[in-house]
C-alpha cells in the first residue's frame, strides 16, 4: 500500500531541512526522543520489504530522499523502482543472510530496519490463549522467525557499520514483549519471542557501544497495523486503533530520525514513547 501523499509530503520537507515539520513536529516535542532530527540516510536496508510495513518503509525512505534502498524479501524481486535494490533472503537460512550482508559490504547502509515477524503460522496456528495449547514445534518456529532470524541479521550486518559516525539498526518488536507491562497473559510464544528480541537489542547495544559509540540499536512497536499479521484479529479492534501501513511507516521513520546513542538498547512505540522492559 502506498503512503498517503500528506504523510510523505511532510517527511520530504523534514528530510531536506532536518527540522520538525508536519507529523514529525509531534515527535520532536516529546521528551523521550531527541529534540532534533539527525541527517537523513543516503542508504538503507529493509529486511522484510514485501510485507505491509516493510514495503511502506521502503516507499517512505525513497520519498524522503534515500538514494539506495536494499529491499529484502524471500523472492528478492520487489519492491521495484528508482533506488531500490531487491535482494533475496530467508530468515531460517543463515547462508542467505550472510550473502545479503556481503553484497552490501562495499557500501553499507546507514539505516538497517528488520520489518519481519510472525503471529499466525503458515498452517494457521495462532497465538496460544492458554499454556495448555503450547506446542514445541510451533514455539520453535515462532522463535526462529521473531528472534533467531533478527539475531542472525545482526550477526552479519553489524560488522559493516562504521565506528566513528551514527548508524541505525532497528527491529520491529511489540508492546506485548514487555514483561513489566504484561497484565493479560496468553500469546505465550509470541510474547516470549518478542521479549527475547528485546533482550537481544539491549545486549547488542551494550556491546556495540564499546566500539561504535555513535550507533543506535533500537526496537520499534508500530501499533496495530493493517497488515497480514494483524488481519485475523482486526474484527475486535476499537474504531480508530488500526493504522494504515504508510502512516505506521511514517511514525517509525520519525522516531528513528530522532534517536541518539543515549537511547540505544531501548524499545520505542510509534509515538516515540519508550516501551518498558
Amino acid at each position: 500500500m502506498s503512503p498517503a501523499a500528506g504523510t510523505w509530503g511532510a517527511w520530504r520537507k523534514e528530510a531536506k531541512s532536518v527540522e520538525p515539520s508536519g507529523h514529525a513536529r509531534t515527535l520532536a516535542d516529546m521528551d523521550h526522543v531527541g529534540q532534533q532530527a539527525h541527517a537523513w540516510p543516503r542508504s538503507a536496508a529493509v529486511f522484510g520489504a514485501s510485507g505491509g510495513i516493510g514495503r511502506a518503509l521502503c516507499d517512505g525512505l525513497a520519498a524522503c530522499g534515500t538514494q539506495v534502498i536494499h529491499a529484502g524479501s524471500r523472492a528478492g524481486t520487489d519492491p521495484a523502482g528508482a533506488g531500490m535494490r531487491p535482494f533475496a533472503f530467508d530468515l531460517t537460512d543463515e547462508a542467505t543472510i550472510a550473502a545479503a550482508a556481503e553484497a552490501m559490504r562495499d557500501d553499507p547502509p546507514e539505516w538497517v530496519i528488520i520489518a519481519t515477524g510472525v503471529l499466525t503460522l503458515a498452517d494457521g496456528a495462532g497465538p496460544e490463549r492458554t499454556y495448555k495449547r503450547l506446542d514445541a514445534a510451533a514455539m520453535a518456529e515462532v522463535f526462529a522467525l521473531n528472534t533467531i532470524g533478527p539475531a542472525l541479521i545482526a550477526k552479519h550486518i553489524l560488522p559493516l557499520m562504521p565506528r566513528g559516525r551514527r548508524f541505525v539498526f532497528a527491529a520491529l518488536s511489540a508492546r506485548v514483549g514487555s514483561i513489566s507491562d504484561n497484565r493479560l497473559g496468553g500469546w505465550h510464544s509470541y510474547r516470549a519471542s518478542k521479549a527475547a528480541l528485546n533482550m537481544l537489542i539491549k545486549n547488542l547495544a551494550l556491546e556495540l557501544a564499546r566500539t561504535h559509540p555513535e550507533g543506535v540499536i533500537a526496537g520499534l512497536h508500530p501499533g496495530t497495523v493493517d497488515s497480514a499479521l494483524s488481519q485475523p484479529f482486526q474484527s475486535n479492534l476499537p474504531d480508530g486503533q488500526l493504522t494504515a501501513p504508510g502512516d505506521a511507516a511514517g511514525n517509525l521513520l520519525g522516531v528513528l530520525a530522532r534517536l541518539g546513542p543515549e537511547q540505544s538498547g531501548q524499545v520505542f512505540d510509534f509515538r516515540g514513547e519508550q516501551v518498558p522492559a
